[in-house]
């Protein structure tokens, strides 16, 4: 059970920190990897010094009426972390204020019970750092209904091409501060009714992505347009600030047709544009008026016209598959080659009415439609705040065909548009400062990945992973998963990508890898490995050595702490085909370090610590029928001991409880289930009436993550009328205390991939479980990109007259010098600011706040 075909890594180190610039004005720091990545991280995308780029966000106070007082619950920033404690990590106190009267200071967590509370209290909460108070939140009301409803401009009723009425529901969600004011807005796409996985016949609806501030005000709509289909597979859409402005973006794949609306404070439309289309598309006669989406007869027009070229393919060229589509459908000669149109639609009859249905029943090509098949792609990156345009290139990898390559008319089902449309998306820090976006297409046969910076002008490539085809000898007759692809490098990707990814520092070097399903992608693009395992007795094929291959879940954490470094956690669906069907694996080299084959799809799997008294997190699968089974599949400790044969739910986890224990998030928006908040040992610990949550079976919320509040997770799941987003916080008190997820560099990456195909999870760098050991967890070593601007809204706040500007002059200098690149000359500003501190007209309160925050600053300017 070892990792196949482990690469032998030559990094090609670039030496000391380079300096380049970016619009953002930070230095940039290249610490290895590929000649494309360190060209680009010179080009762009910077750092302040050497460490991680993550957001300024501000106190995330939030206030919940409950039965027993006010619950009260923020964040402590990375920044603030000093060392650690029995019960957390230490760093600033907390005093806490109910209509200007200081009620307590906390100094063990970041939260409180006002058991006191009036009905129209208001509260503020500053921290504290040697006594003194350095910042002050703004002032924050209850939520009277024990969650805040943001609400949602929900898009018109629809019609397809087939007379099909469709409606809309709010689905997947991402974060990101497009303002740079601290706050977290919202990233909503609107699934239609008719949305279908990527083998599933008929029309969609278009997909919209709307971008909400917290108090449901409308910024901009993208209308993806009819020529990106809706279903899981389909939308993959990235919300970060990628070249470090403080501002995020948005990055997605479009098409002609895209369309971007952008609304005014009152909801009036500014501006209505579709995306700018290359000229050499425009040359050629595409317009965003087209639809490529296919009819049933315009799918058989599809392929008649492939028959007729079948003579030039360059694959029967070369001899690799058979010269005449007699051949390949096993059946006796009877045209000449090239076919005429007459002969390439009776070959194109007897391939949909007698050759489909004899290799499955459920192969009926006359009623497919409703794919795009053809047509432009293209990677769009937009301005998160305003929803500008900023750049669109086109989508790499295309699609090169419609399935033929990629094996989709090989296997028994015939299905067209399936694996050539399979797409995954994510952030990674690849040079461990400045966050890229990944890309991925294809993951049964040929696989893909491309990463790029943005930088403010421009995306540029880091790097691109290519599998190869994965070769067939008949393109309608063959079994092409499990075949390694043509590329000498990544060859053994094939098939082993899952219906997510993950970035995680898997080999303690600093730097985020791409974990890649069973196989992971080095920081520089290399292949790190690829996981196989040895065929048992009793499956397919016993004693050949064969991948771990595909699954749908996938969890990469530190499992168990009684190890060094991360584990992977995954569950595989290749039944006797796989040597598996689950595995804990050592991130670092791939090895498997429990699992057990067991004969089926094994669909699904999660981790989470729910039995407190074992060590470690514990793992579990479960059997696709369900129930008690024989397979060995039941819940495990993290050091491989099976504790039971029942299990928590799969659908989606959350860190909810004081007790630093994982929940488990249960309910079916299609069975109009409520969602539910499940402890393993308690029950259920909330009921949210009147939510639904999304993705058929696979009951997953809008989101999960650390968006407001102390370090617990918010859930985020759309109320089942879809006119509204309801954000729920534990209320549960708890005596840890924790900086913000969002301040882990793999938490804050995983927060960004959740909304991919079949969401996961996200989780930290770090072990984070019941009995955790706080001296072990990582102090945040970050720059925050709006920490200047964010200094100098506080000496607006604090300083006036001559002293203000004196000291806001420094911090302009400081912010010009990190503009060209030079970080010591910055640091010589924000001394200068320091110094300026001692002047006249700086009270002593105002003094020892901008200190504060001038020192922390400045250690992030190293």
């Amino acid at each position: 059970m070892t990792p196949h075909r482990q690469r032998t890594r030559h990094r090609r180190w670039l030496g000391a920190p380079v300096a380049g610039l970016l619009t953002a004005g930070l230095l940039v720091t290249a610490g290895g990897g590929s000649a494309q990545a360190g060209e680009a991280s010179e080009r762009g995308g910077g750092n302040a010094g050497g460490g991680v780029q993550l957001e300024q966000l501000d106190r995330g106070l939030v206030a919940v009426a409950t039965d027993e007082g006010t619950f009260l619950s923020w964040r402590l920033l990375g920044s603030e972390v000093t060392g650690a404690t029995e019960t957390g990590v230490a760093g600033a106190d907390f005093h806490v204020y109910r209509d200007g009267e200081r009620l307590a200071t906390v100094t063990d967590s970041t939260n409180y019970l006002d058991a006191d509370a009036g009905p129209d209290a208001e509260y503020r909460v500053a921290a504290v750092v040697d006594g003194v108070e350095v910042d002050l939140s703004d002032p924050v009301s209850a939520w009277t209904e024990g969650y805040y409803e943001l609400p949602l401009n929900k898009p018109a009723d629809g019609v397809t091409p087939a007379g099909e009425t469709y409606t809309y529901s709010a689905n997947d969600v991402s974060v990101g501060d497009m303002d740079g004011d601290g706050q977290y807005e919202y990233v909503v796409k609107w699934y239609p009714s008719n949305a279908k996985d990527v083998s599933q016949v008929g029309y969609t609806g278009n997909v919209y992505l709307d971008t909400y501030e917290l108090d449901g005000t409308l910024l901009h709509r993208v209308d993806l347009g009819p020529n990106i289909r809706a279903g899981a597979h389909y939308t993959q859409f990235l919300v970060y600030d990628f070249d470090g402005d403080g501002r995020s973006e948005m990055m997605f794949k479009t098409a002609p047709g895209t369309r971007i609306t952008r609304y005014a404070a009152d909801g009036g439309v500014v501006s209505e544009e579709y995306v700018t289309m290359p000229r050499a598309d425009v040359r050629a006669g595409y317009s965003h008026q087209d639809d490529y989406r296919l009819s049933a007869e315009g799918y058989y027009e599809h392929v008649v016209d492939m028959f007729l070229g079948w003579h030039e393919h360059p694959e029967v060229v070369a001899g690799n598959w058979p010269a005449t589509l007699e051949e390949a459908f096993g059946i006796e000669p009877a045209y000449d080659y090239p076919l005429s149109r007459a002969h390439a639609e009776a070959l194109t009859d007897y391939f949909m009415d007698v050759y489909a249905p004899s290799r499955s029943t459920r192969n009926n090509l006359r009623a497919f439609e409703g794919f795009i098949l053809d047509g432009p792609e293209y990677l769009t990156v937009l301005d998160g705040g305003s929803g500008e345009e900023l750049e669109t290139i086109r989508y790499k990898p295309g699609a090169h065909d419609d399935g033929l390559m990629w094996g989709d008319y090989a296997m028994a089902r015939i299905e067209p548009g399936n694996r050539v449309d399979r797409f995954l998306s994510g952030v990674a820090y690849l040079d461990g400062t400045h966050p890229s976006a990944v890309f991925a297409r294809g993951y049964y046969t040929r696989s893909t990945l491309v990463a790029y910076r943005w930088d403010g002008e421009r995306l540029r490539e880091d790097w691109y992973v290519d599998s190869g085809w994965a070769p067939m000898s008949n393109p309608f007759n063959d079994s092409p998963h499990g075949v390694d692809g043509t590329d000498p490098e990544f060859g053994t990707l094939t098939t082993q990508g899952f219906h997510s990814l993950s970035a995680a520092d898997v080999d303690g070097d600093g730097r985020q890898e791409i974990v890649y399903g069973s196989a992971t992608i080095d920081d520089d693009g290399s292949l790190l490995y690829s996981s196989f395992a040895e065929m048992p007795e009793g499956s397919a094929t016993p004693g050949v050595d064969a991948r771990l291959g595909h699954g749908d879940a996938m969890h990469v954490t530190d499992i168990d702490p009684a190890r060094p470094g991360l584990e992977i956690y995954t569950v595989h669906e290749g039944g006797r085909y796989a040597p598996l069907g689950y595995a804990l694996r050592d991130a670092a080299t791939g090895e498997v370090l429990y699992g057990g084959y067991t004969g089926v799809d094994t669909g699904r799997g999660m981790i989470g610590d729910v039995v407190p008294g074992e060590p470690g997190i514990e793992t579990w699968a479960n059997h696709p029928e369900g129930g008690t089974n024989p397979l060995g599949i039941g819940l495990w400790t993290a050091d491989g001991r099976r504790i039971a044969e029942t299990t928590p739910g799969t659908n989606q986890s959350i860190r909810w409880a004081g007790d630093m224990t994982t929940q488990i998030i249960g309910g079916a928006g299609h069975l109009e289930q409520d969602t539910v908040i499940q402890d393993w040992e308690r029950g259920t610990l909330l009921t949210a009436e009147g939510t639904r949550t999304n993705n058929h079976s696979k009951g997953n919320p809008s989101l999960v993550a650390d968006v407001l509040g102390d370090w617990r997770e918010e859930l985020v799941v759309p109320t089942d009328a879809g006119t509204g987003l309801r954000v729920y916080v534990s209320t549960e008190l708890t005596e840890h205390k924790l900086y913000t997820l969002m301040h882990d560099p793999q938490y804050r990456a995983e927060v960004a991939r959740q909304q991919t195909t079949y969401n996961q999870p996200s989780y930290t760098g770090f072990y984070l479980a019941s009995d955790m050991d706080f001296a072990e967890v990582p102090v945040p070593d970050y720059w925050a990109p709006g920490a200047v601007d964010a200094l100098r809204d506080r000496v607006a706040e604090h300083v006036d007259g001559s002293a203000a500007r004196r000291l806001t002059a420094a911090l302009d200098e400081a912010e010009r010098e990190l503009a060209r690149g030079d970080v010591r000359d910055a640091r010589r500003a924000v001394e200068r600011f320091l110094d300026g501190l001692d002047a006249r007209g700086v009270s002593d309160e105002a003094r020892a706040v901008l200190t504060y925050h001038g020192e922390s600053l400045l250690a992030m300017l190293r």
